[in-house]
């Protein structure tokens, strides 16, 4: 398996003081059940950062004189908050066009099965994309990072999926690669050539399912462009058999296992990922009470997308309350999409989850940093604030929390990704 992109260029050393309140989630990832909401507040603290990672958390007052790093830039936080950088556990982002049409029909009435019934949804950016040149592809997924990055960011799962052909997925993957190297958004690259059937291969899907074990995933492995491999396990996509035969084959080549359930209706998704070690189930939005029950068995991470189910006028969302009294490990996710996910904003993801999933403030803010870092294999190093973990957080605007679910309002000053202020003033900076 391939690691995740090291943060880009020189890392620098930083001390933040004058915090009015540092909010991260407690203890090691994941958080399950009623420790989901648990975290540590510090009022009045200090961030140090040497190299790229902390050294220092903790009230002001304790700040010794020996975690200073000489010549560090010193960042007066002005009284406001500070929380971890978020973890963007469920992204599509690379892709070419629109489905600006379809969003018009959906608004108008039109269901997603009805649009991609007649040939809308995925298959549409497919053919924009395979179509598309790699500096197309690389620019169009940098400007979307530079839009999350802004709205605080540091770390982000990306897939593929929209190329459905060997050339076309790799290509896909490489645009993660070239701009990994230089974005300060972390990428996590997954490889989902089992997004869809493609047009071409629906006569007789066997010989896509074919390709996808015999071809797509060995050469993926091979090169090490992904870290997961992922499959839409649905009714009208994958079964649930053919499902488990791309996850097997993703194993064998070295990839995590990711895997996109019970979204539009029960299939069993959820219980083939435990049962087969994935670490994220995602969607869930008709999982069943054993499907939850295994995913807390297996330590999968339940990933929910609630801006994809609002923009898709699902009427429904993913079962949140009962999934974290089931055990499960929630995460939550944007689902950045030209279809679905619309909005590359973590806070409004933990907005429509407290206002339409039922969490709480604490709980959201717990499953869109450490529980997406375990969902995307990086808690070890990310998605709380604790020293030896890399330097990745956001200062907000002010001292209150719960100005995150103030939609349409600015809500992030800075953004510091491996020790260095990438975002500042609501600008990126590098």
């Amino acid at each position: 398996m391939t690691t995740a992109s090291p943060a880009p260029g020189p890392i620098g050393d930083l001390v933040v003081v004058n915090i009015g309140l540092l909010v991260t989630p407690a203890g090691s990832a994941p958080r399950r059940g009623r420790d989901l909401g648990d975290v540590v507040e510090i009022p009045r603290a200090a961030v140090v950062a040497r190299g790229g990672r902390l050294v220092f958390v903790g009230p002001e007052a304790d700040l010794p004189a020996s975690a200073m790093p000489p010549g560090a830039e010193t960042l007066d936080a002005g009284g406001a908050a500070v929380i971890p950088g978020f973890v963007d556990a469920h992204t599509h982002l690379v892709y070419a066009g629109d489905r600006d049409a379809e969003i018009r029909r959906r608004l108008a009435g039109a269901t997603y099965r009805e649009i991609a019934a007649e040939g809308g949804g995925i298959v549409r950016t497919v053919a924009a994309t395979r179509a598309a040149d790699p500096g197309t592809l690389a620019s169009a997924l940098a400007a979307r990072l530079d839009e999350m990055l802004l709205a605080g960011t540091t770390s982000a799962e990306v897939k593929s999926g929209y190329g459905l052909q060997t050339a076309a997925e790799i290509r896909s993957l490489e645009a993660i690669a070239t701009i990994a190297r230089d974005h300060p958004v972390r990428l996590v690259p997954t490889f989902l050539g089992a997004h869809e059937v493609p047009p071409e291969h629906r006569a007789r899907r066997e010989r896509y399912v074919d390709l996808l074990v015999q071809e797509m995933i060995p050469e993926v492995g091979r090169r090490g462009l992904a870290v997961f491999g992922d499959v839409f396990c649905e009714e009208g996509v994958f079964t649930v058999a053919e499902s488990r035969r791309i996850l097997e084959a993703s194993r064998a080549a070295g990839l995590g296992l990711r895997l996109h359930a019970d979204e539009l209706a029960w299939t069993g998704g959820a219980e083939l990922a435990a049962e087969m070690g994935a670490r994220s189930a995602d969607h869930l939005l008709f999982v069943s009470d054993a499907g939850m029950a295994a995913l807390a068995r297996a330590g999968c991470a339940a990933t929910l997308l609630p801006s994809a189910a609002f923009y898709l006028r699902l009427g429904r969302f993913a079962p949140a309350r009962a999934l974290v009294t089931a055990g499960a490990p929630v995460a939550l996710a944007t689902d950045g999409n030209p279809g679905g996910g619309l909005s590359p904003s973590m806070p409004f993801a933990m907005t429509v989850a407290c206002f339409g999933m039922g969490l709480s403030l604490e709980e959201t803010l717990t499953a869109a940093t450490l529980n997406a870092a375990y969902s995307a294999g990086l808690d070890a190093d990310t998605g709380s604030l604790e020293t030896g973990k890399r330097a990745d957080f956001v200062l907000l605007r002010s001292a209150r929390l719960l100005d995150l679910v103030r939609v349409g309002v600015p809500v992030v000053r800075t953004v510091v990704a491996g020790g260095r202020v990438v975002v500042r003033d609501g600008a990126r900076t590098v």
